[in-house]
């Protein structure tokens, strides 16, 4: 039997082989799912309800002070576990009060699962935009040279998750653009998108700012709101280092 095959493979490795699984051949964008796929995604699933820190070797850390003179740490690192054509698999690690900010993930399936700490992920589903539609009311219209940056969407939900949280999902149809938030203190989640970022292939990020009084980190949201989101540059006050993975290995 080679490392990591049958019952004695890790967790890790099992959900690795297992998004392989998965999303070797995923419904695009407006396709029904079939029902090989919703068997394994439920696999995949199951799989990521289980797995939790120790899995993956992480030590929860607690918040930490900026030391005077020295540049900030990144709010956000990134830990590399495996890659390939159909998925990238890692870990996010987020800083005491720090954000991942709204963004989206064009044409992908996602799976999050919290390993420790504590996030809020609010949630968004872009709408078809109807030519020359008015906003909806309250938020403030954009000047017309930045109209061609507006997605006409839905805000889905708003909740948080913490380790005993099942993973949150996401499909090219169905929130599909995502805030995500550490709530009291530091947190990390497990990450898993299929296909990878890719934008030579159509697949780049691009970020988001809601043009409504909607308040994504401390309140719940009225049932489902349509809103209008901008297109904005990266935040200047985001970005991600990268450091070590110290959790088993993936072969694939």
């Amino acid at each position: 039997m080679m490392p990591g095959d049958g019952n004695m493979a890790s967790i890790v490795q099992r959900i690795a082989r297992q998004a392989l699984l998965t999303f070797r051949n995923p419904p695009r964008a407006g396709e029904e799912s079939t029902k090989s796929f919703l068997e394994n995604h439920g696999k995949l699933r199951s799989l990521m309800t289980e797995v939790r820190a120790a899995d993956l070797k992480l030590t929860p850390r607690r918040a930490e002070d900026s030391s005077p003179g020295k540049p900030p740490p990144p709010p956000v690192t990134y830990m590399h576990i495996c890659e390939t054509d159909h998925f990238s698999m890692g870990v996010f690690l987020l800083k005491s009060g720090a954000s991942i900010p709204l963004h989206d993930h064009p044409g992908m399936h996602g799976m999050l699962k919290v390993m420790y700490g504590k996030v809020r992920i609010s949630c968004f589903d872009r709408l078809e935009r109807v030519p020359g539609a008015a906003p909806p009311a309250g938020p403030p219209f954009p000047s017309p040279a930045q109209t061609g940056s507006l997605r006409r969407s839905l805000l889905r939900s708003a909740g948080e998750y913490t380790e005993d949280s099942g993973p949150c999902v996401l499909s090219p149809d169905r929130d599909n653009l995502h805030q995500i938030d550490a709530v009291d203190g530091p947190t990390a989640f497990m990450d898993i998108l299929a296909p990878p970022y890719d934008p030579d292939d159509g697949r780049d990020c691009h970020y988001y700012k809601v043009l409504a009084d909607v308040e994504l980190k401390n309140t719940e949201p009225k049932g489902e709101q349509e809103v209008w989101l901008m297109e904005i540059s990266q935040p200047p006050d985001f970005w991600c280092g990268g450091e070590p993975y110290p959790g088993p290995e993936v072969c694939l």
